[in-house]
């Protein structure tokens, strides 16, 4: 006997602001499907009502993902096509539906991404910065995580691709100017396709320092490559002198900065060389 056709899960990308920026397939799909999962009904319920799309909603947050992928997904099975959608840009790109994608594939069901507006790939096309990127989401929210997160990217000859809160994003651009450098090229992006849109364009230092105390809106990070000065290692010999000549951890810090190399492995080494020096 063969088998009853499965529904389709579609990932379908919404508009990140200008409700305009939607292509006529996701629309066709939205008044399709049987139901839509929504990141949050409420902010959904704009859009299907700015394009005149009745179709039933139902939440699907990181809250309720564990229980409400289950139940989307016995709706497959039995036939029915779902849409899901975050409040902004593509599905599952920093937001949830990947509980829901594994028991889509486990159950054999087919998955038809959509494209369309995306923060990340607008910001990276405003930057101007070429390949190779490296998305790394939001950054953990504590500093001493977020920094040593960071480590691992310091010399990575490449960009980096990354959203902020408003409430951490101070902060964050400080870890960034302490881990990368402050002459590290940066691009952040604000209210894309809306119409205060904004795009600050300079050195991790510069745009630090003149950003508004009380910025609204999530943030999209685009780090240009680190200057190839910043990544050239020192010799044995003169990265001993300098440790050497380090009197504090301030020097170590900018030692770290200009080299590429950790900082913690630098302190051990400088400790190393105080011991001796004082015997």
């Amino acid at each position: 006997m063969i088998p009853a056709p499965t529904g389709v899960l579609y990932l379908v990308a919404t508009p990140i602001g200008n409700l305009e920026d939607i292509t006529l397939r996701a629309l066709r799909v939205l008044r399709e499907v049987a139901l839509i999962a929504c990141e949050d009904t409420r902010h959904s319920r704009k859009l299907l009502a700015h394009h005149q799309i009745s179709t039933p909603t139902i939440s699907y947050y990181r809250e309720n993902e564990a229980e409400r992928a289950g139940e989307l997904i016995h709706r497959l099975l039995a036939g029915e096509s779902v849409a899901l959608i975050s409040d902004a840009g593509m599905p599952l790109i920093s937001d949830p539906g990947a509980r829901l994608l594994t028991d889509a594939v486990s159950a054999g069901i087919q998955i038809v991404p959509l494209p369309g507006a995306s923060a990340p790939m607008l910001a990276l096309s405003a930057s101007g910065w070429s390949t190779p990127v490296a998305w790394l989401g939001f950054l953990p929210p504590r500093t001493g995580e977020r920094r040593h997160s960071l480590e691992a990217w310091k010399t990575w000859p490449g960009t980096l691709l990354l959203f902020e809160s408003p409430h951490r994003i101070a902060a964050s651009l400080a870890d960034l100017e302490e881990v990368l450098g402050a002459d590290r090229p940066i691009l952040i992006a604000r209210e894309m396709t809306k119409l205060h849109e904004e795009f600050q364009r300079g050195t991790l230092s510069t745009v630090r320092h003149s950003l508004p105390p009380e910025s609204k809106g999530e943030f999209t990070l685009v780090i240009g490559p680190p200057p190839a000065s910043s990544i050239a290692a020192p010799s044995p010999e003169s990265l001993t002198a300098r440790l050497a000549a380090a009197q504090s951890t301030d020097d170590l810090k900018r030692l770290a900065r200009e080299t590429g190399l950790p900082r913690s492995d630098l302190y051990r080494r400088w400790q190393q060389l105080r011991g001796k020096m004082n015997r």
